[in-house]
Parts: structure tokens; C-alpha cells; sequence
């Protein structure tokens, strides 16, 4: 057993900096792609919460198509097809080979899937809103985007964030679909010593630790923001 603990030392000997840098790249990356995910769901929920067909129809796609296909097959379109395309402008200028970066990759094409699944949670918000705080705020002579600002968002983030919190454990999981892409993620790094040391069942069970303990924070960090929302209101 001191064995295997031994091969989580940092240095050359043990694994456990590769591991490190591995949880590291998977907790930026995840962070990362929330906001993009955030800001592309709720302008996506907004739109499918339009009464406007000409407005709602490109969200609902959106949310159906990105919700449809699996996230291993949209990262590698977004991958090679963001490849393909971005060589494609720059051939109007140069020969210069371009690469996309794996990190962008990952984020876009987890940040869009996020976004298709977070605009369903953001149009169940906007519906569970009476119209009778439009109609309040437009008494009141409040415009638009005032009246959304003081009015619907401070709603709308309580109904939203448990769909939302359980939206972001999701992610934290699906990161490790970008090892695919040679993204030195948590579960790539942990192949690779899998790999090297032939100690699959340990080195697993580490990362699930890994996995788990991102999770448990994560949750009292959640916890803590669900506090923030509702403060002021009686229990």
C-alpha cells in the first residue's frame, strides 16, 4: 500500500504533480465555460420566452439541437469543424497552418450544451414570473431593461438556481470528455498513469476521489448562493 501511495509523490518519481495539474486544468476549464454557458442560456431562454415566432423558433432549435446530439459529438465538431472553418478564412490571406486551441474547443462546445440545457431551466424561470410584475414595473414607469434588472432578474435567479447547480455538477463531469481532444485534463492525466504504472483500479479511484471532493465544495458553494438569493425572504 506504501507503494502506491508513494506513486502520488511530486518530482520524478511519483505522479501526483501531473494528477494536480490535471484537477487544475479541469476546475479552469469548468469555470471557464459557466459564464459563457450562463450569458448563451439566458439570452437563448429569453428568446424562446418571446412571443415572437420570429424570435423564439432560433432558440428552441438551438435548445433542441445542442440538447439532441451527444456532447463527445459536439466537441468534436466544434473541434475539427472550427478547424476546418477558421483555416478556411485565413487561407484568403495566407498559407498559414492554424490549429484551434483544445481549451477553447472544450469550453465552446461544453459551454453551448450547457447553454441548451440552461435555457430550458431559464424559460421555466421567466414562465413562473407573473405578468403581473411586467405589468407593475411598466406602472411604475420603469423601462425594459430596467424593469428586468431590478425586477425579473433578482426573480428570476431563485427559481433558476437549483436547475442551474445541478447544471454545474453536470459540467464538472463532462470536462473529462475533452481528454479526447488531447486536452491534459484530470482524467487524461490519470491515463496516462494508468498507462505507465499498470495500477488502473488505484488511480481511478484517486481521480473519483478527485471528482467527488470538486462536487462536495462545489455544493457548499451552491449552498451558500441559494442563502444570498432568498435573503430578505421569509422562511
Amino acid at each position: 500500500m506504501g507503494d502506491l501511495f508513494g506513486l502520488l509523490g511530486f518530482g520524478a518519481d511519483g505522479w501526483g504533480d501531473e494528477i494536480a495539474s490535471g484537477a487544475w486544468l479541469t476546475i479552469r476549464l469548468a469555470a471557464a465555460t459557466l459564464p459563457f454557458g450562463l450569458a448563451v442560456g439566458f439570452i437563448v431562454g429569453l428568446a424562446r420566452n418571446s412571443r415572437s415566432r420570429w424570435v423564439s423558433a432560433p432558440g428552441n432549435l438551438f435548445a433542441t439541437v445542442f440538447r439532441a446530439l451527444p456532447e463527445l459529438l459536439t466537441l468534436f465538431i466544434v473541434y475539427y469543424g472550427g478547424q476546418y472553418l477558421l483555416q478556411w478564412i485565413v487561407s484568403f490571406f495566407s498559407d498559414t497552418y492554424v490549429e484551434v486551441n483544445a481549451f477553447v474547443a472544450g469550453l465552446v462546445a461544453l459551454g453551448l450544451v450547457f447553454a441548451a440545457y440552461a435555457s430550458e431551466v431559464f424559460l421555466g424561470a421567466f414562465r413562473s414570473i407573473g405578468s403581473g410584475q411586467h405589468e407593475a414595473a411598466a406602472a411604475l414607469g420603469l423601462k425594459r431593461f430596467t424593469a428586468m434588472r431590478l425586477v425579473i432578474l433578482p426573480q428570476l435567479i431563485r427559481y433558476a438556481l437549483p436547475g442551474l447547480a445541478n447544471l454545474w455538477l453536470v459540467l464538472l463531469k463532462e470536462t473529462s470528455l475533452v481528454s479526447i481532444i488531447a486536452l491534459n485534463d484530470l482524467l487524461r492525466q490519470t491515463s496516462v498513469a494508468v498507462g505507465a504504472t499498470k495500477e488502473p483500479f488505484f488511480f481511478y479511484l484517486v481521480a473519483c476521489l478527485i471528482y467527488l471532493t470538486m462536487s462536495i465544495i462545489s455544493t457548499f458553494g451552491l449552498v451558500a448562493v441559494e442563502r444570498w438569493s432568498e435573503r430578505g425572504m421569509k422562511r
